[in-house]
């Protein structure tokens, strides 16, 4: 399929998803998301396909944030119904099933931001910024910021980066514990595709069912989360993947994960 407003590349069982509107700094507009979650939604169940990696082409801008001139237009009706399309599509991202890398190459603000939130994991070049500045519009973050971001960085330093709106540098992004790594940018995409090879090596169901118990029990009591991780633990050792990772680590020797 291909996309307006997006690059798809795979090799290796990596997908590279590129949001390709480098003119406006890579905005998010209607069309940008309907084709994000249309393309990720083609992702899900693609063999070719275990790690995928979401950057922005050029070297200023990850995502700049949201289309202003598309949002300056919207009633208060219109900009609900965006604002619920969008976190549905971003929901759908963070669950997929399969790891996904924000690769954040430059501004990564409002929606772009979010955007990087529903991630698995993000890396940053040392050139990145990282924000919520939707204050300075005179709104609010509409695409998950403010329910992530503060499960991501803490109630506090959540509100400090969304009331003040001001943007984290890479290195501060890293403290805070908003990106996982900072790196040179000509190291950003081999970093993010190194990660995702090891990720690779491992079992695809065990992957999956860990990212489901890590974002499922966030939202539960511990006590909820812990079944849920003894339920899951369960259900992997019905699969042919942990028969073949056990044996294999016995017979000292690298797994053939299958998926199954």
């Amino acid at each position: 399929m291909s996309y307006e407003n997006l690059l798809l590349e795979k090799r290796d069982q990596i997908a590279f998803v590129t949001v390709n509107r480098p003119k406006v700094m890579n905005a998010l507009n209607e069309k940008t998301v309907a084709e994000l979650d249309a393309c990720f939604s083609g992702l899900k169940n693609d063999s070719e396909a275990r790690v995928i990696i979401l950057t922005g082409a050029g070297e200023k801008a990850f995502i700049a944030g949201a289309d202003i001139n598309e949002l300056a237009g919207y009633s208060p009706r219109q900009a609900m119904e965006c604002a619920l399309r969008g976190q549905a599509v971003f929901s759908r991202i963070e669950n997929l099933g399969k790891p996904t890398i924000a690769a954040v190459n430059g501004f990564a603000l409002g929606g772009g931001c979010e955007l990087a939130l529903s991630c698995t994991m993000r890396i940053a070049s040392q050139n990145a910024k990282l924000g919520q500045p939707e204050v300075k519009l005179g709104i609010i973050p509409g695409y998950g910021g403010s329910q992530r971001l503060p499960r991501l960085i803490g109630k506090g330093m959540a509100l400090q980066m969304i009331l003040t709106g001001d943007p984290l540098n890479a290195e501060d992004a890293l403290r805070w514990g908003l990106v996982n790594q900072v790196v040179a940018p000509d190291q950003l995409l081999a970093t993010a595709e190194a990660i995702a090879k090891k990720i690779i090596a491992n079992g695809p169901l065990a992957v999956q069912y860990s990212i489901e118990a890590v974002n499922r029990g966030l939202n539960v009591p511990l006590e909820e989360g812990l079944h849920l991780e003894g339920t899951l633990f369960g259900i992997s050792f019905a699969t042919e993947d942990m028969k073949e990772g056990t044996r294999a680590f016995l017979e000292k020797r690298p797994a053939r994960f299958a998926g199954h």
